[in-house]
């Protein structure tokens, strides 16, 4: 009789593995969406990079105290200007940030006046060639 005890409890707990095992399959053969895998590019890791890049130079520039008060003195929020370039698409932002490169920095005044004077020299020598006027002795 102990025999008989022992193989029904054996059959029952191998009967219950056998469920569990058989659900287990189950759940592993049901249609699932599928994953697809590929390569990153380079470029598209670069491309993020330089976005956040773009972005912290711009707020950078925005954090400077002289463009603080000129945005101030335009009437512009410093604050809202911030969040108008975190709203920006990084694309965007790279554009901006390259632009901003490449506008002079106050640095070609010099050369603006020296084109001015040398565009009213020209001006003058010719009205003084002409006859027209008489500013250089020099000329007949």
């Amino acid at each position: 009789m102990r025999i008989y005890f022992e193989i029904k409890t054996f059959q029952q707990i191998i009967k219950t593995i056998c469920i569990f095992l058989t659900v287990q399959m189950i759940c592993l053969t049901l249609p699932m969406g599928y994953v697809s895998g590929a390569m990153i590019e380079t470029e598209t890791l670069v491309q993020k990079d330089r976005g956040q890049y773009a972005r912290n130079y711009v707020k950078g520039i925005l954090a400077n105290k002289e463009v603080k008060d000129t945005l101030i003195a335009q009437g512009i929020n410093p604050l809202e200007a911030t969040a108008r370039v975190d709203s920006l698409s990084d694309a965007e932002v790279i554009r901006l940030s390259e632009k901003i490169d490449q506008l002079p920095a106050g640095g070609d005044a010099l050369v603006v006046l020296i084109g001015a004077s040398l565009i009213v020299f020209i001006v003058l020598l010719i009205t003084d060639i002409l006859g027209f006027t008489n500013v250089f002795p020099f000329i007949s």
